[in-house]
């Protein structure tokens, strides 16, 4: 089954598990390095993508439901695209989602790692509702079946009230919607590029 999934997608799970096996016998070494920092002493310009490869060691159901997300929405926006464009859509969602992170970071002052494929992944959610928007979609608590569009615009507004509210302060909300901010901004600028195109032939 695995051998089904899509090339660019099963790179992806393949990278960020076998990070997360490394980061069980280097702790602390990926996290000081790879993970996202507030611009600062350590911050470095690769963690704006490497922070999307690493996982809490300690927690196997992170990666468990970003690997799930990514095999189930990835793979299906692969297909629809392309390989080529797929790459293209998760890393300026990767690229959207560190960015937003880190004026949050800065305007907050708050001085902690960035980690998780999430900005990615909300960013392939936000795809997925564009292009099937009536493909149904379970939640998982509570188990109600309902429209992607609905799915993720439930999912979106709850990542914002719970960003400026505070809560669940240890997880990055902003990154989140960092992330579908970027996947929207490049699915505009394809339908512009294309539209140009055809106005041209």
């Amino acid at each position: 089954m695995f051998r089904t999934i899509p090339p660019v997608t099963r790179a992806i799970i393949i990278a960020n598990v076998l990070v997360f096996l490394l980061e069980q016998v280097t702790p602390g070494t990926f996290i000081d390095l790879f993970a996202l920092w507030p611009l600062g002493p350590l911050f470095h310009p690769w963690q704006v993508v490497t922070y999307a490869f690493l996982h809490d060691p300690r927690n196997i159901l992170h990666i468990l439901f970003n690997m799930f997300a990514l095999y189930m929405f990835g793979g299906a926006l692969e297909g629809f695209w392309g390989s080529r464009r797929f790459a293209v859509f998760y890393f300026a969602s990767v690229l959207a989602a560190a960015g937003t992170e880190l004026l949050v970071l800065t305007e907050s002052k708050v001085v902690e790692p960035v980690i998780g494929a999430s900005g990615g992944v909300f960013g392939l959610l936000l795809g997925f509702a564009w292009f099937f928007p009536r493909q149904r979609l379970m939640l998982l608590f509570p188990p109600i079946p309902m429209p992607a569009w609905l799915f993720v615009t439930v999912y979106g507004v709850l990542e914002l009230v719970l960003g400026v509210t505070g809560a669940q302060d240890s997880v990055a909300h902003f990154a989140h919607l960092g992330g579908m901010l970027g996947g929207a901004i490049m699915i505009l600028l394809w339908r512009t590029r294309d539209s140009d195109r055809s106005a041209l032939r």
